[in-house]
């Protein structure tokens, strides 16, 4: 956990340069003693655990899917919707909460997300019927897209000093990740022995211990004058939302219906579309929701790159191997939720290394190394067949792909929040959010069409595998590029 003090930012420090951060500057008082300071340690445990928490959400009812559609005699279609209602309004709306945690305040933003999320959740554990359900999650997605870019901000807002920032930065990439890996044992825990209605009390718990605890342990920021106040750009949220959601639903939809149907082809064309007219009226608008060329930047590009590819694997791991060992092994879901007992505990070991890794090699060298490790991981598991031993032939790429997508996330979110003002904090995180947000689902489209094109369904994991590997290992060449002959990849200012 990052260790500094609520106020250590000195007037005559200079700032750290992007993608690097410092070992051995002193930070302030406390820093000087070896010092934490309780209440930032403290508070960023709870940004850190409501994080994980909207994370852990998405994956919740991922393992009992089935036994909601027994309970409301859904068919696949229905099956679909249920899964992506969270997700859909999560991912739209991230640019928009973003804009509005940087016009409001962190603090404010972070609050009324969480209220709308805890409502959400708490509803849905009594939803009646499939509308019902469908209903509370969009809503539950709603809130947590208010609450995570505000809680970037509220994150800026703790850890002001650039050194700080980035070693909470360092810590915070992987926390995303763990989440989606805990909600997939706890809920095939769950599932095993209570109603999958259970799994709800836990973001209905972190909703409240956090919300408790705000106004003692999170920073309201800095405040903003009415005139510095960012615009809210109603086209440009309207367009982005839509764009991104329709977007994403078609890509959902590539699933269970060819690339060429109507029911795939109309919701990619409309949300291309509407992108399309996104960005014509960001290039117009006064105070764009998006700034042309804010992810152009190459150490920031490189990192969003890097998130989407890290979440893209992940989630590709969790579905397929979920299905693999339930459907073509017949093991139960407590037995499955146990396979990934191993992903998880890398992750977590892994992330608790990272932070003094970035320290020492620079985020870029950190993401670069992370993303071939991840290939070398899902090469392992591209040798997936019919009886493949769990020991020997899953476990090795089970330990492996989560070290390297730990790395990953940690280096990532050092190189897209670095050099980042702080009244764009909310900005960054919903940029970095929305990356988080499209892997899974990009990577499931596209990996699993390469796995359709294969006669046998194990077989067609096998090629997914290795396909996602081997454009992990292209894009670990490509983010060489943007780090050479620059001071922001290594320490002591070397490239």
């Amino acid at each position: 956990m990052p260790a500094t003090t609520e106020d250590s930012t000195t007037e005559h420090e200079p700032p750290l340069p992007a993608g690097r951060v410092e070992r051995g500057r002193r930070a302030g008082p406390a820093a000087d003693h070896g010092a934490p300071s309780p209440r930032a340690g403290l508070g960023f445990a709870v940004l850190a655990v409501v994080q994980a928490t909207l994370i852990f959400t998405i994956t919740l009812i991922a393992v009992p899917l089935p036994d909601i559609g027994r309970e409301f005699g859904l068919g696949p279609s229905d099956l679909v919707l249920v899964n992506a209602a969270y997700g859909l309004p999560y991912s739209g709306l991230l640019l928009f909460g973003g804009r509005l945690a940087d016009r409001y305040g962190g603090r404010r933003m972070f609050t009324t997300g969480l209220v709308v999320f805890a409502l959400a959740s708490a509803t849905a554990a009594f939803a009646p019927a499939f509308e019902a359900l469908v209903a509370v999650r969009f809503t539950q997605g709603v809130g947590a897209a208010l609450t995570a870019p505000a809680a970037l901000a509220v994150l800026r807002a703790l850890f002001p000093a650039p050194a700080a920032f980035g070693r909470a930065m360092a810590t915070w990439g992987g926390v995303s990740v763990l989440g989606a890996a805990v909600g997939t044992l706890t809920s095939g825990a769950v599932t095993t022995w209570v109603s999958w209605r259970w799994m709800f009390a836990v973001p209905v718990l972190v909703a409240v211990i956090a919300l408790a605890t705000a106004p003692r342990l999170l920073p309201a920021g800095p405040g903003t004058p009415s005139s510095a106040r960012p615009g809210l750009d109603p086209a440009g949220a309207v367009l982005a939302t839509l764009g991104i959601s329709i977007g994403s639903y078609g890509l959902i939809l590539s699933g269970d219906h060819p690339w060429a149907s109507a029911e795939v082809l109309v919701p990619l064309a409309v949300g291309a579309a509407l992108l399309v007219a996104f960005a014509a009226v960001e290039r117009r608008v006064r105070g764009p929701l998006l700034p042309p060329g804010f992810t152009l930047e190459p150490r920031r590009f490189t990192g969003l790159a890097g998130i989407l590819l890290a979440a893209a694997g992940t989630g590709l791991v969790t579905f397929v191997l979920s299905l693999y060992l339930q459907q073509q092994r017949d093991w139960s879901p407590l037995a499955t939720a146990g396979a990934f007992v191993p992903f998880t505990v890398a992750l977590l070991a892994v992330n608790y290394a990272a932070g003094p890794l970035v320290g020492r090699f620079g985020a870029g060298r950190v993401t670069i190394a992370g993303l071939v490790t991840g290939a070398a991981g899902l090469a392992l598991l591209a040798g997936i067949g019919p009886e493949t031993s769990y020991a020997l032939g899953l476990l090795p790429g089970l330990l492996l792909l989560p070290a390297g997508t730990s790395l990953v996330f940690s280096g990532s979110a050092v190189l897209i929040t670095a050099d980042v003002p702080p009244h764009q904090a909310g900005l960054a995180g919903g940029v970095m959010n929305t990356a988080m947000e499209l892997g899974p689902t990009v990577g499931l489209a596209a990996l699993m069409s390469v796995a359709a094109a294969r006669t046998d369904l194990i077989d067609g994991y096998a090629w997914a595998f290795g396909a996602a590997g081997a454009v992990y290992l292209i894009a670990a060449l490509a983010a060489a590029v943007p780090m050479r002959g620059t001071p922001l990849s290594a320490p002591g200012g070397r490239s």
